[in-house]
């Protein structure tokens, strides 16, 4: 008998004993391929040592001091060395314990932000459909997913709307890749002009959209289109990149493979790999000024934000990625996992899509390749195919509502950023045994 309130009441879970490089191990003696690291968590595999000594090492110094009565030295290394491969313009970085905190506090930056600079009418957020940008209030009110906001809906506050940029879904037939990214991304337009652009506060997209679609890569020119349309408006925009940034998707930031810069980015998974819960937003110098210039706070906190372990940790992981060059890995390793998945699955009957940037991956099951009709949600395929990959030793991230936020399916992939062409193949030809398993099993 457990005493923890599990995600699933009745699950029954491996005890996991132990993490070593790509694997997790159960008290049984079973190895685990952790292929989606976990949730895109673990760019550094498991155990890694230059990252628990640093921890350790902090511990002997230090442990915790609450950040209203000091910094630490650990905080401010992190802090300058974010700020310094950060986007353009990003001078400072305020630290959480994970993605919906991060989320949380970008939206109060942007509301206060206005408040410091004499615009304080604005109120409206506006966010995409099939988008998930964390699960405390703010950020569920925030994210587009049905399935995750609908028990909630009486207590999240109204944001508001648009379509993602999903070209699978949504691109018109014989519409251009660049011409549908235009037409995704002047719905914005269209919102702004419903709400009245003096009225709206910030804008917030995944620029990879992870996990309610399944690593879906914008069209060509659509981040830099948004980016106009909030320049015009003087909207802020926000980009969550708590799952596909710090590496994941072959580039530090995403964003940078689309020519954008934020005014807020938030970040959490892959900064400490998960080795200590740590997440942050890192702020353009003009929000930064306008809270300095003006009521000289920002007026938020939580107690556990800049714990010195946790920044420890966030500082030996991105010190590693840099180090070992890892971020080449990720390129090479992803056009691998990508052509394996193609050969793979490149012409299966129940696999749609096959999409992604570097080490995140995804493929999109149907039951109808040509009308691309969703699986009875009824079926939940996703979960089957989720406790066959666990069956075979290997973990993958899949989740449902993928087409609408009810019906679809996706399988996630996001292994370390360590893995080898050899453990990649091991991933493609287990999940390929796992879905055929979870789909035979409906027949």
């Amino acid at each position: 008998m457990t005493h923890i309130l599990h995600r699933q009441i009745s699950a029954e879970l491996p005890l996991a004993v132990r993490g070593a490089g790509l694997y997790i191990y159960d008290d049984k003696g079973r190895d685990y391929l952790d292929a989606s690291g976990g949730a895109a968590v673990s760019c550094l595999g498991h155990g890694h040592p230059d990252v628990t000594r640093a921890i350790h090492d902090q511990l002997d110094k230090l442990a915790y001091a609450h950040t209203s009565f000091f910094t630490t030295q650990v905080a401010e290394e992190l802090a300058d060395a974010l700020v310094a491969d950060a986007p353009t313009g990003i001078s400072h970085v305020y630290f959480v314990s994970g993605g919906s905190e991060a989320i949380e506090a970008a939206l109060k930056m942007a509301r206060q932000y206005f408040v410091e600079i004499g615009q304080g009418q604005r109120r409206h957020i506006i966010a995409r459909r099939q988008s998930y940008h964390g699960n405390t209030l703010g950020a569920l009110a925030t994210g587009g997913h049905k399935s995750r906001r609908d028990m909630f809906a009486p207590l999240l506050y109204e944001a508001h709307h648009i379509d993602p940029c999903f070209a699978y879904r949504h691109q018109k037939p014989g519409e251009s890749l660049e011409d549908y990214g235009r037409r995704a991304a002047d719905q914005l337009e269209e919102k702004i002009a419903e709400l009245g652009g003096e009225n709206v506060i910030a804008f917030v997209a995944e620029p990879v959209v992870g996990a309610t679609a399944g690593a879906v890569p914008p069209a060509p020119g659509y981040f830099k289109r948004i980016r106009e349309i909030c320049d015009r408006h003087g909207i802020v925009l926000v980009l969550d990149e708590v799952m596909c940034g710090m590496g994941r998707t072959g580039t530090l930031y995403a964003c940078e493979q689309d020519g954008v810069i934020p005014d807020l980015v938030a970040i959490a998974k892959g900064l400490g790999g998960g080795y200590e819960p740590i997440g942050a937003v890192l702020l353009q110098k003009k929000v930064f000024d306008a809270f300095a210039k003006g009521s000289g706070f920002f007026h938020h906190g939580h107690t556990y934000l800049g714990h010195p372990l946790a920044c420890a940790a966030a500082l030996a992981v991105q010190r590693v990625i840099k180090r070992d060059r890892l971020l080449d890995n990720v390129k090479a390793m992803g056009s691998q996992l990508a052509r394996r998945l193609s050969e793979r699955f490149g012409n299966h009957p129940y696999v749609g899509d096959i999409r992604g940037r570097g080490l995140f991956q995804a493929i999109e099951l149907v039951e109808d390749r040509s009308a691309k009709t969703p699986f009875d949600p009824k079926k939940k395929l996703h979960a089957r195919i989720k406790r066959e990959a666990m069956a075979r030793g290997l973990m993958v991230y899949p989740a449902g509502g993928t087409a609408d936020g009810t019906a679809g399916d996706h399988v996630l992939l996001a292994p370390p950023f360590i893995i080898d062409a050899p453990a990649v193949d091991l991933v493609v030809e287990r999940l390929g045994d796992a879905v055929d398993a979870a789909i035979g099993g409906l027949e």
